[in-house]
């Protein structure tokens, strides 16, 4: 399997805290790949550092082969045309419509002609279940799942191979969030991508992560599949998947597995 980031003895330190000591993480091409842990556990923080938003106190991140460390100006701004970013809240900038939300990256990195722009935009929403009419609209008019979708949209609009999410199904309704989370793994099938994700989203966990890192005492204290995962005693992965809807989660696994 070929690696689309790499984490080793990565450090994270704000003054006399440390936020992380020895994290170490592999992502897969292909992977629908979760970053699970305690709140002020540090996910956003690597997440960050995965985007060069923000540098590590040491250790080495690999995107994409590029060392991050290393990485030149010129590199750094190809790198970043090559992935795609969902933010919690969508990030949407509220003076623009949606069609001008999505197309936002196109007018700044790309020389196409408006006619393609549009065309590229109305694709997107497309992709993303949103109709040409929701393009007028702006993010004041919207539903939580439909800003989700159009930032989705935004995301998808330079064709990346790498999509990053931050917690996608937060504040969405159960039907919703099972609806967004069918679309990424539609998405990830039929684009070739490979997703990060940060999510505490149980249902998410199950239904479409297929690879995840928990984070724990300031490293991963478990990594792999979920199956793998609750193979660990770790006191936060008994924590984590010991609520109501994650044991409900596993009598129904157990039960298909029977």
């Amino acid at each position: 399997m070929k690696a689309v980031i790499k984490m080793r003895h990565l450090q994270t330190r704000f003054g006399n805290k440390t936020v992380h000591e020895d994290v170490n993480l592999t992502v897969y091409e292909g992977d629908i790949y979760g970053i699970l842990g305690g709140s002020g556990s540090g996910k956003t923080t690597l997440l960050r550092e995965m985007l060069m938003l923000q540098r590590p106190s040491g250790g080495t991140i690999e995107v994409l082969g590029y060392d991050l460390g290393k990485i030149d100006r010129k590199d750094a701004q190809n790198l970043r045309s090559r992935w795609g970013v969902l933010f919690q809240f969508g990030a949407l900038f509220t003076s623009l419509t949606v069609e001008e939300n999505v197309a936002v990256w196109l007018k700044e990195y790309t020389s196409l002609p408006k006619n393609l722009i549009k065309e590229i935009v109305h694709s997107k929403l497309k992709m993303v279940g949103l109709g040409t009419e929701a393009g007028k609209l702006y993010p004041s008019e919207l539903s939580g799942g439909m800003i989700k979708r159009a930032a989705l949209a935004r995301a998808l609009v330079m064709d990346p191979k790498l999509l990053f999410l931050d917690e996608p199904t937060s504040g969405l309704d159960p039907v919703s969030a099972e609806a967004f989370d069918n679309l990424i793994a539609e998405l990830r099938d039929l684009l070739g991508l490979t997703i990060v994700m940060i999510t505490h989203d149980i249902d998410t966990i199950f239904s479409v992560v297929n690879r995840m890192a928990v984070i724990g005492d300031r490293r991963v204290v478990a990594e792999g599949s979920l199956e793998e995962v609750l193979k660990n005693d770790h006191p936060f992965i008994g924590q984590f998947f010991g609520g109501n809807r994650a044991r409900t989660r596993l009598e129904a696994m157990k039960m298909e597995m029977i």
